[in-house]
């Protein structure tokens, strides 16, 4: 290098990353296939953008931070009634507005039928609606509207899958209610990816709620579900919206159930019951007697027990059934509850109450298709197989509620005030004291002279 000449400087490396397109995964080398999601052809090279401060802004004097004393109690937060009181009841009162509601749902359980319903209930209210179908054709949909009775002049119907399209139909409508069915079906062309990739879900979610936080418009999005029942796209979903509501329900029965998993504006303890007919979807405000046989003569083998779901008990009848076998593995087959907590129970009921079930197939099932989880159901369970290895009915007027432990102790539960006040406004007497302590003094009382007016549960 000759005297005088200009140095050379090296300049800074700017390191890249590889970036999966579909979930986010991210490494240092390129790879044909993501190792997260398993995609072919979806890692692509990103170049990091350099740090920049941020300037402090100026703040709006209508945008001036206060002290949360001086803000009312309901500033931004009024409901107003969708029309459907089991669905309100989830919401905590109804739709906010500028909230984001998300309803996720396996495929075919009802949401757009549900969803459908609450847009005419709210059109007919005088409430102008947008329904954005982007999974079906507006034939399609108005067929179901048709067949439901969703028709409405204040119902507004597009069937478009374009971001910016939706946004020019919310400019045009000027709508009071929002309802995109589906989000992983809408795509936004100034985002990389495929619908329902995770940075397509992240932006139209995104752009949909900056549009209803700015206008005061209640958005309802429409969610798919994953094999695990998880909803799908990135968690940051999730994050996004206000209110996160499931729908759930077996497709073989009719019975449906909506519960809240996050809510901004109310509790998430509440389940709405809803029963689809062939008229569209009808709300259950009260579905005590879903669950239970409608035989009037008492059969050996049943028991009927109070569930809770979130704040609302209701009855569920468990029934039995023991057949001899002499099969060297006999068959254990349930229906409605826990496999592993029914095989518990049929142990603490061979030990403590000397029942001959090893040589037995034992058969336990739910009435009506529901799905008994809490431990507070194992005595009607232990009760109904007593009854049944007995061939012995229990009086129609007992139920049973309560923990049973491998040492055969009847536990406490949950809820046991609002079990017990169900129980009486259904007809059922209570007992509620610790006069069944153990399961073998559960069932000598079930069984017993005089039972027919007890409700056997655990003491407070």
């Amino acid at each position: 290098m000759t005297e005088g000449a200009p140095k050379l400087v090296p300049m800074a490396r700017t390191v890249s990353s590889f970036r999966c397109t579909e979930c986010g995964w991210t490494t240092v080398k390129w790879a044909g296939r993501c190792a997260e999601c398993q995609s072919w052809g979806t890692v692509v090279e990103t170049v990091p953008v350099a740090p920049r401060a941020v300037a402090p802004a100026a703040v709006a004097e209508a945008r001036a931070a206060r002290p949360i004393t001086a803000l009312g109690d309901d500033a931004d937060a009024t409901h107003w009634p969708s029309g459907i009181a089991e669905f309100d009841r989830v919401l905590g009162g109804g739709l906010v507005p500028g909230a984001a509601i998300l309803l996720s749902g396996e495929p075919g359980v009802g949401k757009s039928t549900l969803l459908l319903a609450v847009a005419a209930r709210a059109a007919a209210a005088g409430s102008r609606v947008l329904y954005v179908s982007a999974e079906e054709s507006v034939g399609q949909v108005r067929m179901r509207a048709a067949r439901t009775g969703s028709l409405s002049d204040r119902l507004y119907l597009a069937a478009e899958t374009d971001l910016a399209t939706v946004l020019g139909h919310i400019d045009e409508v000027r709508p009071s209610l929002l309802i995109v069915d589906s989000v992983q079906t809408v795509s936004s062309s100034l985002t990389d990816g495929l619908a329902g990739g995770p940075a397509q879900v992240r932006e139209v979610a995104a752009t949909l709620i900056r549009v209803a936080k700015e206008r005061g418009l209640p958005v309802l999005l429409v969610g798919h579900v994953t094999k695990d029942g998880s909803i799908a796209g990135p968690r940051l979903l999730e994050h996004l919206v206000d209110v996160v509501c499931t729908f759930e329900g077996d497709r073989q029965t009719a019975l449906r159930f909506v519960r809240a998993l996050k809510n901004r504006f109310g509790p998430t303890d509440e389940v709405g019951c809803f029963e689809m007919t062939g008229d569209g979807i009808a709300e259950v405000p009260d579905p005590s007697g879903l669950f239970l046989s409608r035989s009037r003569v008492p059969v050996s083998g049943t028991c009927v027990t109070i569930a809770v779901e979130g704040r609302r008990a209701f009855p569920v009848e468990v029934q039995a059934l023991i057949v001899r076998t002499t099969a060297p593995q006999p068959r254990r087959v349930v229906n409605g509850v826990d496999s592993s907590r029914v095989a518990m129970l049929l142990a603490v009921l061979e030990r403590r109450c000397r029942l001959a079930l090893a040589s037995s197939e034992v058969y336990v099932s739910t009435v009506g298709g529901v799905r008994l989880t809490e431990p507070a159901a194992d005595l009607a369970i232990a009760l109904a197989v007593a009854s049944a290895a007995r061939d012995a009915a229990l009086p129609p007027s007992l139920a049973a509620v309560g923990e049973i432990s491998l040492a055969g102790e009847i536990r406490p539960v949950a809820s046991s005030r609002q079990r017990a006040a169900e129980a009486r406004r259904l007809g059922y007497s209570t007992v509620l004291d610790a006069e069944a302590s153990s399961v073998q003094e559960a069932v000598r009382l079930a069984f017993a002279q005089g039972a027919q007016d007890r409700v056997i549960a655990p003491a407070f």
